[in-house]
């Protein structure tokens, strides 16, 4: 009696046994920010890249090298950003999904650029219509419709993340890009926020069936939250539409084109190599003509070669951070982000 009692729990048991959520992994802080928004209430993403460590440039720890090796589902930029990602992606099984979020169809691309050699002040929108190519030398891309039951552990594990300060200025120069092709910080166009937080959805309820709702309904709230956040930037920032300035480095065209915002040019290239003193002494001279109002320079690096470029120009140095490194990673950050970015354009406008 007491065995037959047994059999009948273990078989209620089993089968209430409920798959596990996917291990997720995301590389940089506005990536897993997306993510974790998108699995807000179900699990938790593993963020690579931990703040203050440079995108183009980490050297991933031994805690982040396990989990990326251990991850369902790969959510990246791409190469373009994290050249050094790409070999430890190509050594995961089979079965893993690795998505270059470049490479989702309907996401906005701009292409390299560099405002300090192009000759007077063009309208730099030529390059608008590379977000629209259909890329397909990828196999896991979004907008899939068949979910397949795929549970997993979930792996969230941020324990050795939060200390990492990747702040040598002197980091990119073994990285530096050709400058011909696509400019891979796309996140910081809200409109492509929105494209990749439908296309994390989709592939996870794909893995994850029995979280499949949540994860859709999540990215729905976040559109929403997206719309009202976009428009409020729009009203902050029509003032400093007259305004010209200056960055760090040239991490900026997509928020810049998306909010009608126009720079003078950068100390840096897009992906923050050092500048010759040429380039230098090019920017001094558009930073002359053009009479700039701010230098944005970033919190993880020097202000030295930012303090240069304005020598003399009366104008004021505000900081710009393009991947969060102030904010707590997780749901919140890609908003607060945004926020951060448009308050210091605003008190650029301000002239406070």
């Amino acid at each position: 009696m007491l065995r037959s009692t047994l059999c009948v729990l273990g078989a209620v048991m089993a089968s209430q046994v409920v798959a596990e959520p996917p291990k997720v992994v995301a590389d940089i802080a506005p990536v897993h920010s997306l993510v974790a928004r998108v699995m807000d209430g179900v699990a938790e993403p593993v963020l690579i890249v931990p703040p203050g460590a440079s995108p183009h440039s980490h050297a991933m720890r031994p805690s982040e090298a396990r989990a990326l090796q251990s991850a369902d589902i790969v959510f990246w930029v791409g190469e373009d950003l994290t050249p050094w990602m790409d070999k430890p992606l190509s050594t995961l099984s089979a079965e893993s999904k690795k998505i270059s979020l470049l490479e989702v169809d309907g996401t906005i691309l701009h292409e390299y650029r560099d405002v300090v050699e192009e000759s007077g002040h063009e309208d730099h929108t030529d390059h608008d219509d590379h977000g629209h190519e259909d890329r397909t030398d990828h196999d896991d891309h979004a907008g899939h419709k068949d979910h397949d039951d795929h549970g997993h552990e979930d792996h969230a594990d941020h324990d050795d993340h939060a200390d990492h300060k990747d702040h040598d200025e002197h980091g990119h120069e073994d990285h530096a890009h050709d400058h011909d092709g696509v400019d891979p910080h796309a996140w910081l166009d809200p409109e492509n926020a929105r494209t990749w937080a439908f296309a994390i959805a989709n592939i996870l309820a794909e893995v994850d069936i029995e979280n499949a709702q949540a994860y859709q309904d999540n990215a729905k709230a976040f559109d929403n939250e997206l719309t009202l956040l976009g428009d409020q930037i729009n009203a902050d920032l029509a003032d400093m539409k007259a305004h010209r300035f200056i960055t760090f480095h040239d991490a900026y065209q997509y928020f810049e084109k998306r909010f009608g915002l126009e720079t003078s040019g950068s100390v840096s290239l897009g992906d923050a190599a050092n500048p010759g003193p040429a380039r230098l002494a090019t920017l001094r001279e558009k930073v002359s003509e053009d009479q700039i109002d701010c230098a944005f320079a970033e919190p993880q690096y020097d202000t030295r070669l930012v303090e240069t470029a304005i020598e003399g120009a009366g104008a004021t140095i505000l900081d710009l951070d393009p991947v969060g490194i102030a904010v707590d990673p997780g749901p919140k950050l890609y908003p607060t982000l945004l926020q951060a970015m448009a308050q210091s354009f605003l008190v650029c406008a301000n002239g406070s």
